[in-house]
């Protein structure tokens, strides 16, 4: 019930600011917003009865901060919309989040163990490097001076968003199956026990693909994100800083060489050290959204008073420029803390998972949520140099979103799992292990024998005696 009535919630979210932004534009509240509303509530509610049929012990909030993440990115895009006739319509939006909803019942369904995806671990890395790379060979229609776009008759995607999730289940595999080639002590460097060279090999691949993406595709976004939740999931798995010290080593040598052959990761260097400089040319952009989040302030302008359209491609890169401008500080922190709760939620699942495979796959999945959140977040405000990622969940674009529901199908069975009581033996009619009573628990913690004589299926417990252990 708590999913439900969370999830009613977030429709009321979505139907206070469509409301207030028809208002704001001296436009009456008609039927067609009750309908969007209506359909909203239906396809959300869908997938709530799914999960409780397949999934009944996953966690309560994921889906419903997603939904509310989703409302806001379609309310900012209906904006944008009103304001400038060449940013795109809301509709397009609305279907792919149909779509991108019942792609994430689709995987709830058929999808009844995450281990399964363990078998195909391989499969799933080798399609993962040919989608990522397709589009380098692939021609393409779109005008973007990245090559992260495949043409597919009048649909454009980017493969990129699901080789993300092919590739960290792969390397999730990969570290599970050699983890102790990963936690082999090397040499010690002030305290810091690095690895061997020749157990380098795995994070000097990844640093290698990583390089010839940026360098093939002329954008550094997606290699960013890969080698960064790479380096995340394998230090969570070894517990050692030195990888951490390593891989930052590599990322700072291969964006040395990248920025040095490409004239576009020159110019986003330029625009993050002043983007007024070249307001004229490539720094008009983050120019723009610096003013834009100026001129919103704490409370920011109201929802439809601000001017959010005068920063190019605001639906996609830069909605979080626009949120920030018309919602103000308090709207964009807002909508940060909900992507801090998603991402809160994907770690405890990770943490109380009972398989090396599903909490590797769980932080991994969450951890690259965070970092993507982070650079755009750092992006729009000038901390960190733009790199093209799209804000999940809520930026205009069919293959972020059903790659993101995708990404949230997995974290929700995941914690299904996790949460679901152990059973005893195996096959039908196994039954819930019964909680220890706390007697038990107190002997076990005291060390002696009488806890392991404990009979699950019946609830007894030997009569015990502490100086001599169990007596009949």
């Amino acid at each position: 019930m708590l999913e439900l009535g969370l999830l009613l919630l977030s429709a009321v979210v979505l139907a206070v600011a469509l409301a207030a932004l028809e208002i704001s534009q001296g436009n009456e509240v008609t039927t067609g917003m009750l309908g969007l509303v209506g359909g909203y509530v239906a396809i959300f509610a869908v997938a709530h009865l799914v999960l409780c049929w397949r999934a009944p012990y996953a966690d309560q909030i994921m889906l419903p901060v997603v939904a509310v993440l989703n409302a806001v990115g379609l309310t900012m895009i209906y904006r944008l919309n009103l304001g400038s006739e060449s940013s795109p319509p809301v509709s397009g939006q609305v279907m792919w989040t149909v779509v991108g909803v019942a792609l994430m019942v689709v995987v709830t369904v058929f999808l009844r163990d995450h281990r399964s995806l363990h078998n195909y671990s391989y499969l799933l890395g080798v399609a993962g490097l040919v989608l990522l790379a397709l589009p380098i060979v692939w021609p393409s229609s779109t005008s973007a001076d990245a090559k992260v776009w495949l043409s597919v008759g009048p649909f454009s995607i980017q493969p990129g968003e699901f080789s993300k999730i092919m590739l960290l289940l792969f390397f999730a595999a990969l570290l599970v199956n050699k983890r102790s080639l990963f936690t082999v002590a090397g040499r010690n460097v002030l305290g810091l026990q690095f690895p061997r060279l020749r157990d380098l090999g795995p994070i000097l691949v990844v640093w290698g693909v990583a390089l010839v993406i940026m360098a093939a595709m002329n954008d550094f976004g997606p290699a960013l994100l890969l080698f960064g939740t790479v380096l995340g999931m394998l230090y969570m798995a070894t517990g050692r800083a030195s990888w951490l010290v390593v891989g930052i080593g590599l990322a700072a040598v291969g964006a040395y060489g990248v920025f040095q052959i490409s004239d576009k990761i020159q110019d986003r260097f330029t625009n993050f050290i002043d983007p007024v400089a070249n307001f004229d040319g490539t720094g008009y952009q983050p120019a723009q959204a610096l003013f834009g989040l100026s001129f919103g302030g704490i409370t920011g302008t109201g929802l439809g008073e601000g001017y959010p359209n005068m920063v190019p491609v605001a639906h996609s890169d830069y909605i979080l420029a626009a949120i920030g401008e018309e919602l103000g500080l308090v709207g964009l922190l807002a909508v940060l803390m909900l992507f801090v709760v998603f991402v809160s939620r994907g770690f405890a699942a990770a943490m109380q998972v009972r398989d090396s495979y599903g909490k590797l796959v769980a932080a991994g999945l969450s951890l690259t949520i965070a970092i993507q959140v982070f650079v755009v977040g750092g992006g729009i405000s000038a901390m960190l140099p733009m790199t093209g990622l799209t804000t999940p969940f809520m930026s205009h674009g069919g293959s972020s979103l059903l790659a993101n529901y995708i990404l949230l199908a997995i974290l929700l069975r995941i914690s299904d799992s996790a949460r679901r009581p152990a059973v005893v033996g195996a096959g039908v009619g196994a039954a819930p292990v019964p909680p220890v009573p706390p007697a038990v628990l107190a002997v076990a913690a005291a060390g002696h024998a009488p806890a392991a004589g404990y009979v699950p299926e019946t609830g007894h417990q030997p009569a015990v005696d502490p100086g001599r252990g169990t007596t009949p």
